[in-house]
């Protein structure tokens, strides 16, 4: 059974103002761009949100705005196509809200007048930019109260946030809730006795016990209250830094750390017994880990299934069928896969400059096609002019303004589908650019990669690998080819880099399964 590949669902986003609109800039025009856009990907666009005439100003509490943002967390789109930057949001902090934002739920940003398409390698620069940007700003923001939070804290009073489960602040002061206190201790002493996180959340929510905003207990919120030294009288303040919106924190040095004593809850001897066990359990859990796996989630069998590493076993496994691959060999067989990449200066220069030629001539067309139609919009004055003198028939006025208008239309669907092309064109030009100028001597540095940069390469230049007769590997944003590349020959040394751009410009590659690695032969798909 053959894998289908999920279609990618997007949304268009429209807002023009009043003023833009003035200057003839017409949302059909900005949305049949887009939709031509996402036509020549292959996605499927789900919806538009329009805010025409709607200021740039502020647009992150527009109920467009809000719909847009719901349909990404709920994955019903996954990426957002608009104009340009300037039509997403003129409010840099709204920018910054809007990328952060898409990306912490895995969607993409295409703005077409800036070619940047966040689902390609050169687009994810974006992402790393504005990442970039909105960390300066939280840094701007929060070294105005930082210098004030430890002296807080030293003085005990508040810094934020609430009380742990047991406390409560009186008078500015952290001390033992009546009610909560002996739920606290009771947690310590459940796990005493049963030495099991799960165990003890479980006998928690059957005694009908929940947490302070009503949920049940799970064993990591046993954990956190186990680890926590408040309950043994020591009280950690300003030891922790957040990384931003669904990130978790990260710990402090130890030196920037406040600690003060507030009232026990349970003694020092339990709390030091209770995390002893903790960190013996927690070093047994690392050592059974399973270790990460540089195709997790890219690797399928030919009958479609998903493959997966069963530990301690170092072979992809499909569930379906038991077809399985060596850990080691897929990475070699990648790994001389990456000669594809070994473009020389020459080649480089003649692909660029052709599709900088093939953007050039599409863009001349779209001048011509502007100029005529300018030219059409002060034919339709004339003769309105005339047609108002009485210098010029109405039969005769109605036939030549229709013929006037339909050219003007069909002008507006010729320049539109430029214009997509043209989006088209610059952005998997920067792609490729990108990928082949950062890929070129990843053949030779591969060993001495750690593991997550391996896995970034993989996850930048990989659509997905098939294990069947044959290992199909397809890769993202290669110049696309000339002429259907010919197999490789026994001849023409398959451990050798290709030597035309033809060869190497395929999207997909095959190995040959009976070869064991390194692989001799590596024919493209025609």
């Amino acid at each position: 059974m053959a894998r289908q590949q999920e279609i990618k669902s997007v949304g268009i986003w429209i807002r023009v103002s009043t003023e833009d609109q003035a200057r003839g800039e017409s949302p059909a025009h900005h949305e049949k761009r887009a939709r031509l856009y996402a036509e020549a990907k292959g996605w499927d666009v789900f919806t538009l949100y329009d805010l025409s005439g709607v200021s740039g100003k502020s647009v992150m509490q527009h109920p467009e705005a809000k719909r847009m943002l719901k349909d990404v967390h709920t994955k019903k789109i996954s990426g957002l196509i608009f104009s340009k930057l300037a039509r997403l949001a003129r409010n840099t902090k709204e920018l910054l809200e809007f990328s952060e934002i898409f990306r912490e739920d895995g969607a993409d940003l295409i703005s077409l007048q800036e070619s940047i398409d966040t689902s390609s390698p050169a687009g994810r620069l974006f992402y790393t930019m504005i990442a970039a940007m909105a960390q300066w700003e939280r840094e701007e923001i929060s070294e105005r109260i930082s210098a004030s939070v430890p002296i807080r804290a030293k003085m005990g009073k508040p810094i934020g946030g609430q009380p742990c489960l047991g406390y409560h602040w009186v008078d500015r002061k952290l001390v033992p809730h009546p009610e909560e206190a002996p739920i606290r201790k009771l947690i310590y002493d459940l796990f005493i006795e049963h030495q099991r996180k799960k165990r003890v959340a479980a006998i928690l929510n059957e005694r009908g016990y929940r947490t302070r905003n009503g949920a049940k207990f799970s064993d990591t919120t046993v954990t956190r209250l186990l680890r926590d030294p408040t309950a043994k009288g020591i009280h950690r303040a300003n030891y922790t830094r957040s990384q931003g919106r669904g990130k978790a924190a990260t710990l402090k040095a130890e030196e920037e750390w406040v600690l003060r004593e507030v009232p026990a809850i349970v003694p020092p001897e339990l709390w030091e017994r209770v995390n002893a066990i903790l960190d013996k359990q927690a070093a047994g859990a690392r050592k059974s880990k399973p270790g990460e796996h540089l195709f997790s989630g890219l690797l399928f069998c030919a009958c479609g299934e998903k493959m997966y590493v069963k530990s301690p076993s170092p072979k992809y496994v499909c569930r379906a069928c038991n077809r399985k691959m060596p850990t080691d060999d897929l990475e070699e067989v990648f790994r001389h896969e990456l000669h594809s990449f070994f473009l020389s200066d020459a080649d480089i220069r003649a692909f660029l400059e052709k599709d900088d030629q093939e953007i050039g001539v599409k863009e001349e067309q779209v001048r011509v096609l502007e100029n005529e139609r300018r030219k059409g919009v002060g034919e339709v004055d004339r003769i309105y002019r005339a047609f108002i003198a009485e210098e010029l028939p109405a039969k005769t006025f109605g036939e030549l303004h229709g013929k006037l208008k339909t050219r003007q239309e069909e002008i507006d669907d010729e320049v539109a589908k430029l214009c997509a092309e043209i989006d088209l064109r610059k952005i998997n030009h920067l792609s490729s650019e990108e990928v082949v100028a950062s890929a070129r001597d990843l053949y030779g540095r591969w060993a001495s990669l750690s593991f997550g940069e391996k896995r970034a390469i993989v996850e930048a230049i990989v659509e997905n690998i098939t294990i069947g007769e044959t290992i199909e590997i397809s890769l993202s944003y290669m110049p696309p080819p000339a002429t259907d590349p010919p197999p490789r020959g026994g001849g023409g040394g398959g451990d050798g880099p290709p030597n035309t751009p033809s060869e190497l410009a395929g999207k997909e590659q095959r190995v040959n399964m009976d070869s064991s690695p390194p692989p001799t032969k590596c024919a493209r798909d025609k």
